[in-house]
C-alpha cells in the first residue's frame, strides 16, 4: 500500500522541551583557565629564567578537558542555505531550544531547520541534507533530532527516520510519532513489529487522526503477511463497517486518506468498479490530490493558457495570406499581386474629393492661387434662356 500515515504537523506544533536532558557534557567554552598551575618538582619557579626552556602546555598531564577543541573533528559544511531562507521564522519555542547554543552556531542551525521545513514535501532529500547539517552542530536538541526523523521519514530513509524519531521521544518524553514508527518498521520488512507496535499504541486510547493513523499501518502491515481479508476488515471497521464512498468527509484528512488505501485494497481484489468509486470520491474531497487518486483514475488535465495559445496558433495559421505588392513591381507571395481597383473620387457628382478641397484651401490661404471667382452654373443659365 501507498499510503503510510502523516508526520506533517507534529514537528511544527510542538513545543521543545526548556530544560536539556541529564547527563549533557559541559561546554569547554564556559569552562575558566585555571589561573595558578602547580610547582612543579624540584623547587619554586625561576622567576628569571627564559620562556623558551619551558615545556608546552600540551606535554603537561593531568589537566581535564586540555585541547579538547583542537581535538574536536571539523564539522561538516552542509549544504549551502539558499537566499531566501530567514531564521527568524523559525518557531519562537524551537528557537528557544537553541539559546545554549553559540550565537552563531545558533543561527546557522535555525536557518537550515526552516530550510529543512520549508523543502520537507517539495523535496525531502534536500531537506534531509538540511536538517543532518543542523543536527551536526546541535544533536543535543530534541527539535533538531525530530527534524531529521520527519524528513528522513519523507525522503524514505526508514532506518535513519525510526532512529532520529526514538531519539527525538527518548530526549524530549513525547510519545508521538507512534504510528510513523510502526510504518518504519513495516518498510523494514518487521510486519509483526509493527503490528505490536500499533497494538501497544492503541491500547493507550489515542485520539482519533492517530487511531485512523495507526490503522492504515495496521491495514498494510498484514497485507504484508499476506492477511488480505484481515487488511480489508481493518479498514472497513475503521470507515464505519458498511463504508459508502457517497458518505466520505471531506474535512477530515486522515479519513481521505484511509479511503485512499480502502480503494487500493478493493483494486487489489479485483473489485474495479467499487474502487474506481471510491477514488472519485477522494478525488473530490482532496483536491490538491495528496493522495495521487487523480492519476490513479487515469485522468489527465489541460493547461487552459496552453490550449487557447494552440487555438490562436491554428487560427493565424488558417487565415489567407496577403500578398503584398513590393517596390520593383514582384510581389511578395508566390501567387503574384493583388489587384486592387481605383474607386472614383467623385462617384456620386458631389465634385472634388475632400483631400483636393483641403489642398486648394490651403494652397488659396498661402496666396499661390487666386481665389475662386463666382459663376453662375450651369443650371442658370438654363434658367436665364
Amino acid at each position: 500500500m501507498g499510503d503510510r500515515p502523516s508526520p506533517r504537523g507534529q514537528w511544527g506544533d510542538r513545543r521543545p522541551q526548556g530544560d536539556r536532558p541529564t547527563g549533557d557534557r559541559p561546554k569547554w567554552q564556559d569552562r575558566k583557565p585555571q589561573g595558578d598551575r602547580p610547582q612543579r618538582s624540584g623547587g619554586p619557579r625561576s622567576v628569571g629564567g627564559s620562556w623558551q626552556d619551558r615545556r608546552p602546555s600540551g606535554d603537561r598531564q593531568g589537566r581535564p578537558g586540555a585541547d579538547r577543541e583542537d581535538r574536536r573533528p571539523p564539522l561538516p559544511p552542509g549544504p549551502e542555505i539558499p537566499d531566501w531562507v530567514d531564521a527568524r521564522e523559525l518557531d519562537p519555542s524551537v528557537r528557544g531550544a537553541l539559546r545554549g547554543l553559540d550565537p552563531r552556531n545558533a543561527d546557522r542551525v535555525a536557518a537550515h531547520l526552516v530550510a529543512a521545513g520549508t523543502l520537507v514535501d517539495e523535496d525531502p532529500e534536500a531537506a534531509l541534507a538540511h536538517a543532518r547539517a543542523a543536527r551536526d552542530r546541535a544533536s543535543r536538541v530534541a527539535a533538531v533530532r525530530e527534524a531529521v526523523g520527519v524528513a528522513a521519514y519523507h525522503a524514505g530513509d526508514f532506518a535513519e527516520a525510526a532512529r532520529e524519531i526514538r531519539a527525538y521521544r527518548r530526549m524530549s518524553g513525547d510519545q508521538g510519532y507512534r504510528a510513523v514508527l510502526a510504518d518504519c518498521e513495516r518498510a523494514l520488512g518487521r510486519a509483526d513489529v509493527a503490528l505490536r507496535l500499533v497494538a501497544e499504541a492503541l491500547a493507550d486510547n489515542p485520539d482519533a487522526g492517530e487511531a485512523l493513523e495507526l490503522r492504515i499501518v495496521e491495514s498494510g502491515a498484514r497485507l504484508d503477511l499476506g492477511e488480505d481479508a484481515a487488511a480489508r476488515l481493518v479498514l472497513e471497521s475503521a470507515l464505519g463497517g458498511r463504508p459508502d464512498p457517497s458518505t466520505l468527509d471531506a474535512t477530515d484528512a486522515a479519513r481521505v486518506r484511509l479511503a485512499s488505501a480502502y480503494a487500493d485494497i478493493l483494486q487489489s481484489q479485483g473489485e474495479e468498479e467499487l474502487a474506481a468509486a471510491w477514488l472519485t470520491a477522494v478525488a473530490a474531497a482532496d483536491p490538491e490530490d495528496l493522495t495521487g487518486a487523480v492519476d490513479r483514475l487515469g485522468i489527465e488535465f489541460i493547461d487552459l493558457e496552453d490550449g487557447l495559445e494552440d487555438d490562436v496558433d491554428a487560427a493565424v495559421e488558417a487565415e489567407p495570406q496577403v500578398e503584398v505588392e513590393s517596390e520593383n513591381g514582384t510581389s511578395d507571395h508566390p501567387g503574384g499581386p493583388e489587384i486592387v481597383e481605383e474607386l472614383p473620387e467623385d462617384a456620386h457628382g458631389l465634385g472634388a474629393s475632400f483631400d483636393d478641397e483641403v489642398e486648394a484651401e490651403v494652397a488659396e490661404l498661402l496666396g499661390e492661387i487666386d481665389p475662386p471667382t463666382d459663376t453662375p452654373s450651369d443650371d442658370t443659365d438654363d434658367a436665364q434662356h
